[in-house]
């Protein structure tokens, strides 16, 4: 049934004693379905697979893993597949697939290459689906809708056993009885258990169901009162995210309800999901949102001209925020906070909308993710058209769109003016299509009328500026005086960017094969603290610290490659840029010292560490590409040319001993970025390089 499998060899076959586990190994031939080109450069016409399946009956699982035999030097394909029970109600099966794929070299045809398996796996993953109904229908053609469990067998017995088993059982019953007689005005764990039977083998079996069944009810109950209904594919989803992050961060897994919020963003789609979170866990721990939200005090200017405010609940228990727009000095803003002020104010909001939806959630007793946003537009003209507060705005928008998605419940946009539809034509295109589903517009006074507030908002909640009897501390603010304007007078507006966008203490730098990054630190006094903290953005690297015997007080300025062959040390890494202060002729434990254990460091690990100096002098921290294995072959210049390069996020500090226990900054080198997302996240992700 798939047209590209060409054949199957079975290489070995084997099965436990208890015939529990069984496990075959195969060598599969696919058709090449590549261009004419390809095809003749390449030389054969099948690729070559080995697929090893190994089936536990006992844990009720699948595992299937595949890899290629054929220019496995070249190109690397992992395929790993599991089915499994579902952790949450026995009957479901589970099914995740991972697979990967590393192009090293492949004659100039890297790019061809890559798009060919792509397209390849991703029919053979909606044809293995196909093939697995269509068995499923021929199994229910023959009546086969069951198939029972695996029992564990049990050792033959001879028939003087079988009767001295089953006279010991009344014996043992006669006695339990009359335990059981004796015990009935006395209600235990004990006498529930007698009354399941004689047998040991009962009980246990019994006590196993019945604690599942309560496992069930709990972690049932828990999705119910949390997270909402979930179908099974929905729910199998989110765990599949949760253990990739878990295997990832080292533990520190976001909350379901966050995990949730990408997932629904994406429509479960784990691949998209999966990459909208990373992005945004990077952004969180690259521009340390969390301790600027611990420490934020929101500005006396906002404080007084801000026209926002949290203002109750609506009819669903969900936060409900109001903002008076058209109320807002957006220009004076602007200019008293800069753009990066408001920006971090709106994060506040969105930081306070998660927080409060969580209160609502334990208070209500049911799932309450999202918070309704009630937009008051009366007063809105031209002035709010200004061209640096739309620019900021739009920045806005993306960045909260990125990293708090499916946090809004619906936007109530009410006495909306005439110049309201220029200022939508400009912001609607930055918002995403879901979202902007949530959008509902009132004109005038429509929002008084059947339909309007009423139907989103209790009539008690209803504010007074709408009507309403309820007062709200929500003002209309005014404009903000020039005298509170930033020094400068007139902010810079042909800016870009919101500082944080593109600000960091973060650094990052791509490394190519056989190329090295080094960060050289001149200790002063013994004692000092070095801190790092990075994360593997692609490929794998190895971390060292190193001291020098003799201090480097002076690196060559590097320069640059020249000619062919300053072309052929670009390419291989012998560039001055990448390249270490560790001489040639240097020996390790002579001229250096490797003061940390190398740490070999893959593709999305996060790494936090410190180091104590115990010298003065120099001290070095680097970064190598790496590779699992060496390349001797004259062709390693093309292959340097293809191979795809490492890059690291990195930051670092260094402390001196008697400030190092006081440092909040040294704190943020020992844990990661995205706390709030989790309540695990105080917990640091440890490198195996030893860490104060």
């Amino acid at each position: 049934m798939i047209p590209i499998m060409a054949g199957t060899d079975i290489l070995k076959e084997t099965t436990s004693k208890d015939g529990a586990v069984n496990q075959t190994s195969r060598r599969c031939r696919l058709h090449v379905e590549a261009p004419y080109l390809l095809k003749k450069i390449m030389g054969v016409e099948f690729i070559h697979f080995i697929q090893t399946n190994t089936l536990d009956r006992r844990n009720r699982t699948l595992k299937i893993d595949a890899y290629n035999e054929s220019f496995s030097s070249r190109v690397v394909i992992k395929e790993h597949c599991t089915y499994s029970v579902h952790p949450e109600n026995s009957e479901w099966t589970c099914f995740e697939q991972t697979a990967s794929l590393d192009i090293k070299s492949f004659f100039g045809f890297e790019s061809t290459v890559e798009k060919i398996a792509m397209k390849q796996y991703s029919q053979n993953i909606s044809k293995g689906k196909e093939i697995i109904e269509h068995f499923i229908t021929e199994l229910k053609k023959e009546g086969v809708t069951h198939i029972p469990r695996w029992v564990e067998p049990q050792p033959e017995q001879t028939e003087d056993e079988e009767n001295n088993k089953v006279e010991s059982e009344v014996e043992s019953s006669s006695e339990e009885t009359e335990k059981r007689d004796r015990t009935s005005s006395t209600p235990s764990t004990g006498s529930r258990e007698l009354q399941l039977g004689a047998s040991a083998t009962n009980i246990l079996s019994m006590d196993a169901v019945t604690l599942n069944d309560e496992n069930n009810k709990l972690d049932a109950d828990y999705i119910k009162r949390c997270l909402g209904d979930l179908t099974p594919l929905q729910e199998s989803r989110l765990i599949q995210l949760k253990k990739w992050v878990a295997e990832l961060q080292k533990g520190k897994v976001p909350s379901d309800t966050c995990l949730l919020r990408f997932l629904r963003a994406r429509d479960f789609n784990i691949e998209k999901a999966r990459e909208m979170l990373s992005h945004s866990l990077i952004w969180r721990k690259k521009n340390q949102v969390d301790k600027m939200m611990n420490e934020y005090q929101v500005p006396s200017v906002i404080q007084d001209y801000f026209p926002g405010g949290w203002h109750y609940y609506d009819k669903e228990c969900r936060p409900l925020y109001l903002l008076r727009l058209g109320q807002m000095d957006v220009k004076g803003l602007v200019k008293s906070v800069g753009e990066e002020g408001l920006l971090k104010h709106t994060l506040h909001i969105c930081e306070e909308g998660l927080r409060l939806t969580e209160e609502a959630t334990s208070t209500y007793g049911r799932p309450i993710t999202t918070w309704t946003l009630l937009v008051d537009l009366e007063g809105l003209n031209m002035r709010h058209l200004w061209r640096p507060g739309i620019r900021t705005l739009l920045k806005i928008i993306e960045i909260v769109e990125a990293n708090y998605p499916e946090t809004m419940s619906c936007v109530l946009i009410i006495r909306a003016p005439r110049v309201f539809p220029i200022l939508w034509t400009l912001v609607s295109t930055f918002i995403d299509e879901t979202t902007r589903s949530k959008f509902l517009f009132y004109g005038g006074n429509d929002y008084q009328g059947p339909g309007g507030l009423i139907d989103y908002m209790p009539k008690e909640n209803i504010p007074h500026i709408l009507g309403g009897e309820c007062k709200t501390v929500v003002h209309e603010a005014g404009l903000v005086p020039k005298s509170m304007y930033l020094p400068g007078e007139e902010m810079d507006a042909a800016r870009q960017h919101l500082p944080m966008s593109d600000q960091s203490i973060y650094r990052s730098v791509s490394l190519g094969r056989g190329q090295v990054h080094e960060m050289v630190l001149l200790i002063e006094e013994a004692g000092s603290v070095i801190c790092w903290d990075f994360d593997v953005m692609k490929n794998d690297v190895s971390f060292s610290v190193l001291r020098t015997k003799v201090p480097i007080t002076h690196r060559p300025e590097p320069q640059s490659p020249t000619g062919a062959m300053g072309v052929i040390d670009a390419v291989m890494g012998s560039d001055d840029l990448h390249r270490s202060v560790i001489e040639k002729g240097w020996r390790e434990g002579h001229e250096y010292f490797r003061v940390e254990p190398q740490l070999i460091c893959h593709d999305g690990e996060s790494i936090q560490g410190s180091h104590v100096t115990s010298h003065m002098g120099t001290y070095i921290l680097q970064w190598r590409y790496y590779e699992s294995t060496q390349h001797t072959s004259p062709l390693d210049i093309i292959d340097s040319i293809t191979a795809p390069k490492a890059k690291i996020m990195y930051y670092y500090e260094t402390l001196k001993s008697a400030d190092y226990r006081g440092s909040m900054t040294s704190l943020q080198s020992c844990q990661s970025g995205f706390s709030s997302l989790s309540s695990n996240t105080n917990k640091s992700a440890n490198s195996s390089c030893p860490s104060r």
